[in-house]
């Protein structure tokens, strides 16, 4: 695009930088503020984040792409992650007292692809993920690609896929959300 002068001094090119930057600066703290969420327990908010068709995926080998023919780590949708953090939440949930506690510590996001038109972003976030219970502590490394839309001018979480370096490995009870 070209710039242009109004007569005010302000230039055509530079409005739209400024506005591209102001997008990416969303995208890039939506997915801040939903680990800080998270590491903060507060689950509801975090859930609120998911469109309603929203999902979350941890595939169970490197390069997967299908979610129906191969087994996952977790598959879920929002009415599974609100079940999840009912039991998290609840007086019967024994393996949950004391509650699970977690940190994430997150590179830069990358906003790999946009369409602003549309209201469609994509995002890839390099993580490391420290789960913690009494005396028993994990540590979890890996990519958190968020595929965003706009809903209602409100980003939403349409998929938040989780790849850990270590996938295929075996796993004990992963109880909070990496």
């Amino acid at each position: 695009l070209g710039a242009f002068h109004d007569g005010g001094g302000t230039h055509m090119s530079t409005l739209m930088l400024d506005s591209t930057l102001a997008i990416e600066r969303e995208l890039v703290q939506f997915v801040y503020h939903e680990a800080s969420l998270l590491d903060q327990a507060r689950y509801t908010e975090w859930l609120d984040l998911f469109a309603d068709d929203g999902r979350y995926w941890m595939p169970l080998s490197h390069g997967q792409t299908d979610v129906k023919l191969h087994t996952s780590l977790m598959l879920e949708d929002k009415l599974l992650l609100g079940i999840r953090i009912e039991r998290l939440a609840g007086a019967r949930t024994y393996s949950q007292q004391p509650p699970s506690r977690c940190h994430h510590l997150l590179q830069q996001p990358e906003v790999l692809s946009r369409d602003d038109a549309a209201g469609r972003y994509q995002l890839r976030t390099s993580f490391h993920y420290v789960e913690t219970r009494k005396d028993d502590q994990f540590l979890l490394a890996g990519w958190a690609t968020h595929d965003l839309v706009r809903v209602e001018g409100a980003l939403r979480i349409a998929l938040k896929r989780v790849d850990l370096v270590n996938c295929d490995a075996a796993f004990g009870n992963i109880c909070l959300f990496p």
